[in-house]
């Protein structure tokens, strides 16, 4: 009942989730920083301006993560930031703060992971059509060539997209999210398309240009959970079912043209002549043999006979609370596709706020992590071979459309004087990691 001896133990943030910094040192605009300036588009009309002043603060974020035992980090790159029209010239400030922030990292011995993409496309490349237009994948490869560049010398580990499903069906889809468009399914399957291009260049380019490189992607998921031992197969099935019905949330449409080569049968079948013309050479593009798999997983379903019993456990977000999510998100995922699992976020949003005694309690959120950090250790024990498992978040940030309201982080942010306090959770899981959860 124990995790590999070389488990990676983390936490993950998102760049326009905590930097700041929005116009600062060369940046340029990315949609989010133009949705949140619309009013009406976030909760009390927040923006990520300030965020966490990450950009300004890492030295003390980074000294805190080794305070707290991190052995990674998971992080995202401002793709404007490093390009600020998105496909010209390369800004050497924002070049300078990220290699700053790695060899902040490496000082402590904390490994670094770089997300390259967390839904903050340039602007300038929005103007453009963005991912409805077939030259994004270019975009994003000389993006990538940039990222090898700069860093390739001391980051080995890589993940290309985080969550293509939620960008596309939020931000393309429902407009919830930036960039706010309402897109049928005709744009919105040449728009995913397009990024699985845009995946399979950047492995291409940094198998070529980082030596010993790991490169994965990241999606969000909420598997399906068997009700009785009769009901695996049928989760299985609903799992990874193949048609045009919510096809953006669904894992299968992004990992099977990764992973087997090619697009459900039944999906192209049903979405016709909306479905993008696909070459034979696109295919073998978007191939590209990958290292792991990231899973982002915070909720699930049931399969088989269930009803939710009322005042059934859930989050400040009202989203239910599932102890097996992660044992049947690895589960499940490992059984189709054969790839090392990294659970890439998991966590929960808590009411906190400071108490008398100037300290954060917790106790929901350690209660939350301890069963979903055992289930995953079961699906380990059932044979899925799990790599690792970062929290999200490392602290408490800008949530989307939400604005400030979920704190979903081990480290309490007072926006007001950007103090950092850690949550009584920072410290259990600084436990779990010395022990490699064997004390759960």
């Amino acid at each position: 009942m124990s995790f590999r001896k070389d488990f990676v133990w983390g936490a993950a943030t998102a760049a326009y989730q905590i930097e700041g910094a929005y116009k600062e040192d060369g940046k340029g605009l990315n949609i989010w920083d133009t949705f949140t300036h619309q009013k009406g588009k976030i909760l009390y009309d927040s923006t990520g301006d300030i965020a966490c002043d990450h950009y300004h603060r890492y030295k003390e974020d980074v000294k805190l993560m080794s305070e707290l035992g991190l052995k990674a980090y998971r992080f995202s790159l401002s793709w404007a930031r490093i390009i600020p029209d998105g496909n010209g010239e390369v800004n050497k400030k924002g070049i300078a703060f990220y290699n700053n922030l790695i060899d902040e990292l490496l000082k402590y011995n904390i490994t670094p992971y770089i997300t390259l993409y967390h839904w903050d496309l340039p602007y300038e490349l929005y103007l453009r059509g963005g991912w409805l237009n077939k030259e994004s994948s270019e975009w994003f490869e000389k993006y990538t060539k940039v990222v090898a560049e700069n860093f390739g010398d001391r980051v080995k580990n890589f993940i290309t997209f985080n969550e293509p499903s939620v960008f596309v069906g939020l931000g393309y889809m429902n407009g919830t999210h930036a960039p706010g468009l309402q897109l049928g399914n005709m744009d919105a399957l040449r728009i995913g398309h397009n990024i699985l291009l845009a995946h399979g260049k950047s492995v291409k380019v940094l198998r070529e240009m980082v030596p010993d490189c790991k490169v994965g992607i990241t999606l969000a998921t909420g598997p399906r959970i068997p009700v009785t031992k009769k009901d695996e197969k049928a989760a299985y099935n609903s799992y990874f079912h193949d048609g045009l019905q919510g096809y953006i949330w669904s894992t299968n449409y992004w990992m099977d043209p990764i992973v087997f080569g090619k697009y459900g049968e039944g999906l192209k079948k049903e979405a016709g002549e909306f479905f993008p013309h696909v070459t034979r050479d696109e295919m073998l593009t978007i191939n590209q043999q990958i290292d792991f798999l990231g899973l982002n997983i915070y909720q699930a379903s049931y399969e088989g006979e269930y009803k939710r019993p009322d005042g059934t456990a859930h989050t400040e977000l009202s989203w239910d609370v599932f102890p097996d999510a992660l044992k049947w998100g690895a589960k499940l995922n490992y059984q189709r596709y054969k790839l090392p699992i990294y659970i890439t976020e998991n966590g929960l949003s808590c009411h906190d706020w400071i108490s008398l005694d100037g300290k954060i309690h917790d106790p929901n959120r350690i209660d939350f992590l301890h069963r979903y950090i055992k289930g995953l250790r079961d699906a380990a024990d059932e044979g899925v071979d799990v790599r690792g498992y970062f929290q999200w978040s490392l602290m408490d940030n800008f949530e989307w459309a939400s604005g400030y309201n979920p704190r979903f982080g081990m480290i309490f942010c007072d926006y007001a004087t950007q103090k950092r306090i850690p949550k009584d959770s920072a410290y259990w899981y600084k436990s779990v990691i010395e022990n490699n959860a064997d004390n759960l």
